[in-house]
């Protein structure tokens, strides 16, 4: 490390304050020392001589201040050469160096080489603090590999890295090529198994809570930042879905009430259907857009969800919104659609029921005791409504055969959910609307056997009947619409109520009666009513109350239980086995 000199030259004689003359101007300990090679340089002066005296000696005072100061590189590479040659380019060649001046050893010449082996030692003190840092270390190698890094408002908080996929560490090469290297936060390790692994099924039991699993308990922590909000892709679950099956069912029954002549007093025009259709696809296209990014850049996120045991059945809604524009379209937009449109939209159910349905039958930890919810039920109903679309395109095989897989699944978990076994640990205490999607498959079941066998028969009316009571004992339970949050999910339930009022027109064109035709116009009213209030909902907690998404701690549980959790349980069995030996 340099010393810097500061000269002081000789000045004249000035007058200044007596008290300023009786002050002695060496003060012991603060920072003036004189070196070897300026010891007969620099005059001492005693403690009692007065500071005139200094001021009028010929001789000029020499006071060396050492700085400490923290250096890390020099401002150029040719400035690091420069020092490495033992030359200064403020220098003319053939001149003293400015330190001979003052009696100071002179630089090195050209001549001689410069040792790569000795090491600098560099001190970096901070201020108002005369205490060394930490960071003190050998080398510009050390210095950097062993810098301390500090969290602050320009540094980019990395904490959601494990959740991304290629593209955090294209960010992060992004960001190593042009200089800036992205430095970690304080209280940030890097990746490890532990964060992203997937939690065991019995891990969102035990940390998660509520009828869709989706409030933490209390002595449970996030693998994610709890103070502040998340990105909006992280933000943004499957579950969003739901918003497509409650439009896409509307323009369904409008289009069926423009068409059915029980009820042409109403003098329904095909343009509702058409505006309701336009809208369904656009809303379906934009969710499909954001959660294909959700894929691409948080993909972790996305196989939490798809392992969640309740999130899992909302797979299928994009694919039931599929079916939904499908059935609804206009009829002045095409009138046939193709065939192989069909196999397309029926693969992705038939890859998800293979992998699901399965679970359900072999057993162990996904076994349908023990995941059974009512959510479930989306699983089931793209069974019908393929079947309702295979049929309307002419189909036979295809669509029977949907049908009856639908059917056995659906008798399955129906009494599974009826019976509330003990294992069932989903079912919350508390009723909750969710209860209504045990309408929607036995309404779509009965037209889609309506257009497979060609008439509204036996078979049609029973499941109709089963579903119509089963959406009156919901109906009549007040309770069930009260004390209850606002969620995306609820948008999942609104195509039950509207699927019982297109079978209730269905019927109608069967059964033509007063009641019948009452009927239907009341259970569509309720329909459409419910959308509304829903879409107006989301509307005021999206654009006014900006807490539509907040953040999803679904899918940011740990893998294991918290060690304090961990440590509580240990001493809960150690006292349990006591008492059991005392007995």
């Amino acid at each position: 490390m340099e010393t810097e000199i500061i000269y002081y030259p000789s000045r004249q004689a000035e007058e200044i304050p007596s008290l300023l003359s009786t002050v002695q101007s060496r003060v012991v300990g603060f920072d003036v020392f004189h070196t070897p090679s300026s010891e007969n340089s620099i005059s001492q002066v005693p403690e009692n001589r007065s500071a005139t005296e200094n001021l009028t000696t010929e001789q000029p005072k020499f006071y060396h201040h050492e700085r400490t100061t923290s250096i890390s590189m020099p401002s150029s590479p040719s400035m690091l050469y420069l020092q490495e040659q033992g030359t200064n380019p403020s220098v003319p060649n053939g001149t003293t160096p400015p330190n001979t001046y003052f009696g100071l050893p002179p630089r090195k010449s050209n001549a001689e080489k410069f040792d790569p082996n000795k090491k600098v030692r560099f001190h970096s003190h901070t201020m108002g603090s005369d205490q060394k840092s930490s960071n003190t270390v050998e080398g510009f190698d050390g210095l950097a590999t062993q810098r301390k890094l500090r969290r602050s408002n320009g540094i980019r908080d990395n904490r959601y890295d494990p959740f991304k996929t290629w593209s955090g560490k294209l960010e992060r090469q992004i960001s190593n090529l042009r200089g800036k290297p992205q430095e970690l936060p304080e209280n940030v390790h890097s990746e490890t198994p532990q964060t992203t692994r997937v939690p065991k099924l019995d891990r969102f039991f035990d940390a998660l809570e509520g009828p869709e699993l989706d409030r933490l308990k209390e002595y449970e922590e996030l693998v994610l930042p709890e103070d502040k909000k998340w990105p909006f892709l992280l933000r943004f679950p499957v579950s969003t879905f739901g918003i497509c099956l409650g439009t896409g069912s509307q323009a369904i029954l409008w289009k069926t009430l423009a068409m059915s002549p029980p009820v042409e007093f109403l003098h329904v025009p095909l343009r509702v259907n058409l505006v309701l259709w336009c809208i369904s696809i656009s809303v379906l296209a934009i969710m499909a857009v954001i959660y294909l990014f959700k894929i691409i850049f948080y993909f972790e996120a996305v196989r939490r969800e798809y392992h969640h045991p309740i999130r899992v059945n909302f797979f299928f809604a994009p694919w039931i919104a599929c079916l939904f524009l499908a059935i609804g379209l206009p009829p002045g937009i095409a009138q046939n659609l193709p065939q192989f449109l069909w196999y397309i939209l029926m693969t992705p159910f038939l890859c998800l029921e293979l992998k699901i349905y399965g679970q359900w039958m072999s057993g162990g930890q996904r076994r349908l005791s023990k995941v059974a919810n009512p959510s479930n039920h989306l699983s089931v109903v793209g069974n019908f409504v393929g079947a309702l679309l295979g049929a309307s395109m002419g189909l036979k095989e295809g669509p029977i055969f949907f049908y009856a897989v639908g059917m056995a699944h659906y008798i399955v978990l129906f009494v599974t959910l009826y019976q509330r076994l003990p294992t069932n640990e989903t079912l919350p205490k508390d009723l909750h609307p969710v209860f209504f999607l045990f309408v929607a498959a036995p309404s779509v079941a009965c037209m889609a056997w309506a257009k497979i066998s060609g008439e509204f028969g036996f078979g049609s009316r029973i499941a109709y009947f089963i579903a119509l009571f089963l959406y009156a004992s919901l109906a009549v339970r007040i309770n069930f619409f009260r004390g209850f949050r606002f969620s995306l999910t609820w948008w999942a339930y609104t195509f039950p109520m509207t699927g019982a009022a297109i079978a209730t027109v269905r019927y109608c064109i069967e059964v033509s009666t007063v009641f019948t035709k009452s009927l239907s116009i009341v259970l569509s009213l309720i329909s459409t009513l419910i959308v509304a209030v829903l879409l107006f909902s989301t509307m005021l907690h999206a654009w006014v109350l900006h807490d539509l998404f907040p953040n999803d701690i679904s899918i940011a549980i740990t893998h294991h239980l918290p060690k304090s959790r961990t440590k509580d349980v240990d001493v809960t069995d150690v006292e349990l086995g006591d008492s059991e030996e005392s007995k």
